[in-house]
């Protein structure tokens, strides 16, 4: 015989599921209604620098660590049958640099990176000082830059980058989770690009940064 939690217990559930939910649903919603263009803006800047033969290189902490990953896995190994893999490495597959309190990323742009690549770096609520100093690095070195944040932006707002897209909420699952629909449509949009190649070839230009 199953037991059964009590009738009190089984609304307040019901109550934190609703708001979760809720919670889940109007965050990215209200994200994406208001960063589509440039969503789409930073996709046609991502196709143009792998079609010049750049590479993507994601970074992050803690658990936005493990979203550089995600990214970098989607961009090498395509889950839809078809899609070319592009190039694309997470710098916080480095162990050794995981374990300490501050992993230099600009350190590694320095060494890693060239000119067409593009890095993108997450940020929980902005203020990730690494993440912020390896996006300007990469920014002077003329790749293209992507940063991710939440909260009201923090020092990402006053980063120089080419994009940055920020999820104006306290709750970090649904910044998470906004971030995480949001590089899968970079993913989806950047391949829209490449099957219409027109859209690439014979076009020259400046990533401008907002």
């Amino acid at each position: 015989m199953h037991e059964t939690l009590p009738i009190e217990s089984t609304s307040r559930l019901r109550a934190v599921v609703s708001a979760r939910f809720k919670q889940s649903m109007s965050v990215p919603e209200a994200f994406f209604e208001a960063e589509v263009e440039q969503i789409a803006q930073a996709c046609w800047a991502m196709a143009k620098r792998f079609h010049q033969g750049g590479r993507l290189l994601a970074f992050g902490n803690g658990a936005a660590a493990t979203d550089a990953q995600h990214i970098s896995v989607e961009f090498v190994h395509p889950v839809i049958v078809g899609k070319r893999a592009l190039p694309a490495l997470a710098l916080t597959n480095d162990n050794s640099s995981l374990s300490r309190e501050y992993a230099s990323f600009g350190d590694r742009i320095a060494v890693l990176a060239r000119s067409q690549d593009i890095a993108l770096g997450l940020s929980p609520d902005g203020n990730c000082a690494n993440v912020l100093e390896a996006l300007e690095r990469a920014h002077r070195l003329g790749m293209l830059t992507v940063g991710l944040a939440g909260g009201d932006g923090g020092g990402m707002l006053h980063a120089e980058l080419n994009y940055r897209f920020v999820v104006h909420s306290s709750d970090a699952f649904a910044v998470q989770e906004t971030h995480e629909t949001l590089y899968h449509v970079l993913w989806e949009l950047v391949h829209v690009f490449f099957e219409h190649e027109g859209l690439l070839s014979n076009v020259e230009g400046v990533d401008h940064a907002i």
